[in-house]
């Protein structure tokens, strides 16, 4: 899912989003819950003709801004209050006002508030966080007042294998329509990410949509594809477009680098989106150069684009029971294995 956190993802319209092969956004209820204000969203009649967007949405509760913007966050049993990062005004979110928010915004998929602890957190903290998220998803479950909105319960418990077991068994007995694993790309080392991803994915079931929040980058993808996970998220491929680094079939492209300047060929020659059909490099280049907005539009749509062909990719493997070669030889391909140097976030 492209992120859309206030409502539009960054440099490009629902059109282009299209354009990219995406078929679902994520947007934030805490964002939007701020500003413009639920009241506002409902009156135009929801979030999807709000935002001209006629695919699915899922919010995300605020859960993540308790970790985000935990120096403005005060965390108690009855849920959280937050100084606004706009304007500095209290607002306190709980576990039934977060499910209403999402009722009022519409969203076809709306998750629990949960508590995100950081990935160097010790254990007796994190412990309290996955205990709290569930209290705050049995009180969820008990607000819920449309039938039509799914709900996903969050996983937590950092890295202790057996504390995201007991979670999962409490998200899964309480019955949710899908089940994310957060907590997660929180700083902690990615082979401790996929170890957790891959240990906790049985204990959910294989017939709901399992999510993992927050990743990543397209080695954690195919490596959680791998363990099982059916829906990601993350603002990688569009943060990175804007600060002008490009995935691409041969490796990360950093497009502000002298060595474009007069490079008339595509981006990349293996990808059909319109920005590899229509312009070289060296425009490429330029518009990143000269600050121009058509730059962020440009390079957005590729990166979207890249990552929805590669789950694509990654469908078609599974469908035709190849996934396991697949996978091998992506991530023996320089673009897999030379990302992280190359794309700083």
């Amino acid at each position: 899912m492209p992120v859309a956190t206030h409502g539009s993802v960054k440099g490009l319209t629902p059109i282009q989003i299209r354009a990219t092969g995406a078929e679902m956004i994520l947007s934030n209820a805490y964002h939007l819950w701020l500003r413009p204000g639920c009241d506002v969203i409902e009156a135009a009649g929801g979030l999807h003709r709000f935002m001209g967007w006629d695919g699915p949405i899922l919010t995300d509760s605020g859960g993540y801004q308790i970790f985000s913007l935990a120096a403005l966050a005060r965390v108690t049993d009855e849920g959280v209050t937050f100084r606004s990062h706009i304007d500095g005004s209290p607002h306190a979110l709980n576990p039934e006002e977060a499910i209403r928010a999402q009722e009022r915004l519409g969203s076809d998929v709306a998750m629990i508030l949960d508590e995100c602890p950081p990935g160097d957190a010790d254990r007796s903290t994190i412990t309290a966080a996955a205990e709290r998220t569930a209290r705050w998803a049995k009180r969820a479950v008990a607000a819920r007042a449309r039938g039509d909105q799914a709900v996903f319960g969050i996983v937590q418990g950092g890295t202790h294998l057996d504390l995201r077991i007991e979670s999962a068994r409490t998200m899964v007995e309480l019955g949710f329509d899908g089940y994310a694993l957060g907590g997660l790309s929180v700083g902690e080392p990615r082979p401790e990410t996929w170890r957790v991803a891959a240990a906790t994915t049985p204990h959910l079931p294989s017939d709901h949509p399992r999510y993992f929040m927050g990743a990543g980058t397209p080695t954690d993808l195919i490596r959680l594809v791998g363990a099982g996970i059916d829906l990601f998220d993350c603002v990688l491929p569009t943060r990175l477009a804007r600060n002008g680094t490009l995935f691409t079939s041969q490796g990360p492209v950093i497009i502000r680098n002298a060595r474009y300047v007069a490079d008339v060929r595509p981006l990349d020659e293996q990808c059909g989106c319109y920005t590899c059909t229509q312009f070289t490099r060296a425009y490429l280049r330029h518009m990143v150069m000269a600050r121009e907005p058509l730059a962020v539009t440009l390079n957005t749509l590729h990166n979207v684009t890249y990552y929805e062909t590669l789950m694509a990719r990654m469908r078609s493997a599974i469908i035709a029971n190849t996934f396991a070669s697949f996978a091998d030889a992506m991530l023996q391909e320089t673009s897999m294995t030379s990302e992280d140097p190359a794309c700083p976030a």
